[in-house]
């Protein structure tokens, strides 16, 4: 008897001891996390794929929701300001959380990122750990992606052509145009510019990638969206009608459709061997190395976006050539300005959320960012993923294994560095309402015009009414002090 009941309690205390383990190993058991992102394939991919890593090791069950790019910002707005709180935390833009963090719909993050010694926090590179990640001083973003927008070139086929990669957008130009309707041994002539124009989509940050180095030469703090000391839009200049008609002239030298093309389409475009020119993300790199699609191997190159001769003086809103003074970092008499466009899919929390949750929310974005799986997911360029860590530049190990060579490598991460490290970086649009400034009034505007809808004036006055509009009904001394406060005016 005796005997049997040390047998009942030792199994007993064995079953135990095996559930705590049990509990131990799986901590969120039982918890079902909703997380939202945009359609993809990129950004959602990794968000699957890691969410089911995520799922084994903590016992959380990760819903992935996706929804159209378009339709992310108010999705995700509308569910947590109805009160609805079905989604528990969101992969989306960091410009965006003006409107998420002042009502109170996003958690504050500063703490577990203190107390989080896996993610590695000072490895992640100043601008987004101090930039995208923190709003009024606060951390309420996680960066999963490094987002800057760079040129990238076809190297053979400018051999070919015995031109040098652009410096200016002047000299794109000249290679588009010189490259176009040519066959350079790929046995179908190439588009000479292959760049996403499609309305409703990513598109619309392509016109600020070529209006910067018109529109913003003295450093960051000048801004190139509005004038930080009136607040008015520099939409309406010589410099931004330059932009919007180098812009069009690009899609002369694209392919068939262009102004309906989305990010994906002219990637894929210029990966299968189909564009000597490109202005993307840096997502151009590694699906470039991609032995089972690309047909470019070893034979792109990528530079920070082309610049400028010309800039805008904006006392009379001309057109003036660049000089010591009015171009203090020019290199040999060009302005550029590195646009980090987005600013790099993040993740946050809803505040709302149950403490369960958001502590198995915080756990699976803080896995997604830890260098053991960041490190590898930015060399795959199906994720959407871009370099963010510092060790990511420095260390090639990666970038080798996954089969890009040390040249390719060294440039295409210097030429994210080199924007990086730019002091005339231009500073996505960090305002309250910056959706409407751009994805709804901008957007619109841009498809008008590739459209032929409305020439050049008419769509520099349309976007410029829209934004002193939305600028009047939020209210202009708040929007000018949020506008001055993100890119450090003084």
């Amino acid at each position: 008897m005796t005997s049997t009941l040390s047998r009942s309690l030792w199994a007993l205390a064995a079953a135990t001891l095996s559930q705590q383990a049990a509990a131990q190993a799986k901590p969120f058991e039982g918890v079902t996390l909703n997380v939202m992102t945009f359609t993809g394939p990129q950004i959602a991919e990794p968000l699957q794929r890691r969410g089911k890593e995520f799922e084994a090791a903590t016992g959380a069950k990760v819903n992935v929701i996706t929804v159209p790019f378009s339709d992310l910002y108010q999705k995700l707005l509308t569910d947590w300001a109805s009160g609805t709180n079905s989604i528990d935390a969101a992969l989306f833009a960091p410009q965006w959380m003006p409107d998420y963090v002042t009502p109170g719909y996003l958690e504050d993050l500063s703490p577990r990122v203190a107390k989080d010694g896996k993610l590695k926090e000072d490895d992640i590179a100043p601008f987004f750990r101090d930039f995208s990640q923190k709003y009024s001083g606060k951390t309420y973003m996680v960066t999963l992606d490094g987002d800057f927008q760079m040129a990238y070139y076809r190297s053979d086929i400018l051999q070919k052509l015995g031109k040098q990669p652009p410096q200016t957008w002047d000299d794109y130009l000249d290679i588009a145009k010189a490259a176009h309707g040519k066959d350079f041994g790929d046995g179908k002539p190439v588009a000479g510019s292959c760049i996403a124009k499609k309305r409703g989509a990513q598109s619309y940050w392509m016109i600020t990638s070529v209006a910067g180095a018109f529109l913003q030469a003295k450093g960051t703090r000048e801004g190139a969206f509005f004038d930080p000391a009136t607040m008015k839009p520099l939409v309406n200049n010589d410099a931004f009608a330059r932009a919007l008609e180098i812009y069009k002239e690009t899609t002369k030298y694209g392919p068939p459709n262009e102004i309906n093309l989305d990010v994906g389409d002219t990637r894929n475009l210029f990966i299968t061997g189909q564009c000597a020119l490109t202005v993307d993300w840096g997502d151009i790199g590694p699906l470039a190395i991609d032995a089972k699609t690309s047909k470019v191997i070893d034979k792109v190159g990528a530079l920070m976006l082309p610049g400028s001769r010309q800039v805008l003086d904006r006392a009379s809103g001309k057109l003036v050539e660049c000089n010591a003074q009015r171009c203090p970092h020019a290199v040999n008499g060009v302005n550029r300005a590195p646009f980090a466009a987005f600013g790099g899919w993040s993740g946050g929390i809803n505040a709302k959320a149950k403490p369960k949750s958001k502590d198995a929310a915080y756990a699976l974005i803080s896995y997604l960012s830890q260098p053991e799986q960041s490190n590898v997911d930015v060399t795959i360029g199906a994720t959407g993923f871009n370099p963010y860590r510092v060790s990511q530049f420095k260390d090639l190990t990666q970038w080798k294994k996954a089969g890009m060579s040390e040249k390719a490598a060294k440039d295409y991460l210097g030429a994210i560095q080199e924007s990086l490290n730019s002091p005339n970086m231009v500073l996505d649009l960090r305002i309250p309402f910056n959706q409407r400034y751009q994805q709804v009034a901008l957007d619109t505007a841009l498809a008008r015009y590739l459209a032929g809808e409305i020439d050049t004036k008419a769509t520099m006055k349309t976007i410029e009414e829209a934004w002193n509009e939305i600028t009047a009904e939020v209210g202009k001394a708040k929007q000018q002090a949020a506008y001055r406060a993100s890119i450090g005016a003084q």
